[in-house]
């Protein structure tokens, strides 16, 4: 009687688990999470497509037609625009500066598919006025600012003080029409750079409203040897991508990161190439630049070197990261 009991908990328990994949499946999108390739590389079953922005970080040094000028030169599809404190347009003059900026990269031919803000909280005064905003030029998606442990209190404590923030900033993105993608960062003080807690803010989360900006440079440095578990982990709530490479340098008796151009590092971006694919995760990428050009890597307002050399920078990053996706234009 007893060996007949625990059998059909255990049957009942196979159920259940079967279920609760299926329907974690149905809400976040079953190809994206189990595809086994043989798709498209630029269009998903989404109907997403890569488009290639560059993190205006880099471009600071120019005002708008600069930056639009100098991204459309190197070959861009558009701008992942700062619209920050310090940033290409000043949160408070989002509605004045921002249709400028949008407007000048539409005569270079570009889009503002991106924005990277510091909004972290619905309540704040500026984060409705951002997205409006936002939503009225045709942006699509905004990067949030990041979030930061302290060294006091509870781990998933924290986690759960942050859940609502998002819930309602999900809430307030689907009443405007753009979604948010959250970025993983390096370092032990950010929240999400492990990604394991990034999914636990996630996963309640339509993934329409609210998801994630998977940047391999920073997975890498965090995950070394399991980033494609992560990947995985992510698959269903990644909605844009960051690209940038590293890697590991001797300093005194230690070891430390070196940014560096995309291919030259530690980044296995055939590797991560292939997952894309697998996965089917086509999406719109942002390119960053934190290597060493002359202080635009930082956000300079006046930079070292001549525009030459950031124009290769931006140009030779691009079609390497064209050429190993296999979207190399003719």
């Amino acid at each position: 009687m007893h060996e007949s009991t625990s059998n059909e908990r255990t049957q009942r328990s196979r159920r259940r688990f079967l279920a609760d994949i299926a329907q974690t499946a149905a809400v976040v999108g079953a190809p994206g999470l189990w595809a086994t390739g043989g798709t498209s590389f630029a269009k998903d079953t989404s109907g997403e497509e890569f488009r290639f922005s560059v993190f205006s970080k880099c471009l600071q040094w120019l005002d708008y037609q600069g930056t639009a000028q100098i991204a459309a030169e190197a070959g861009y599809d558009g701008l992942d625009l700062t619209v920050r404190a310090g940033g290409h347009v000043l949160p408070e003059r989002v509605e004045e500066d921002l249709p400028k900026a949008a407007e000048t990269a539409a005569k270079a031919g570009l889009g503002i598919d991106m924005i990277v803000t510091d909004i972290t909280d619905p309540r704040d005064a500026q984060t409705e006025k951002i997205l409006k905003t936002a939503r009225g030029l045709g942006v699509r998606y905004y990067r949030p600012g990041p979030y930061r442990y302290n060294n006091t209190d509870p781990i998933m404590a924290q986690l759960d003080e942050i859940k609502p923030r998002l819930r309602d900033l999900a809430a307030m993105n689907q009443q405007y029409g753009v979604a948010a993608t959250y970025q993983n960062h390096a370092g032990a003080a950010y929240v999400g750079a492990s990604l394991w807690d990034l999914h636990y803010l996630l996963r309640d989360l339509d993934p329409r409203w609210f998801g994630a900006q998977f940047d391999i440079r920073h997975t890498v440095v965090e995950g070394g040897l399991t980033w494609p578990v992560r990947l995985r982990l992510l698959a269903g709530w990644i909605n844009t991508l960051a690209m940038k490479d590293f890697r590991w340098a001797r300093q005194n008796n230690g070891w430390t990161t070196e940014n560096c151009p995309l291919g030259e590092g530690m980044v296995d971006l055939a590797g991560f190439a292939g997952l894309l694919k697998r996965h089917r995760l086509a999406r719109p990428t942002s390119l960053h630049f934190e290597y060493p050009l002359g202080g635009a890597e930082h956000g300079a307002r006046e930079i070292k070197v001549e525009r030459k050399v950031v124009l290769e920078a931006l140009r030779s990053d691009l079609n390497r990261l064209r050429k190993i996706l296999g979207l190399e234009r003719a």
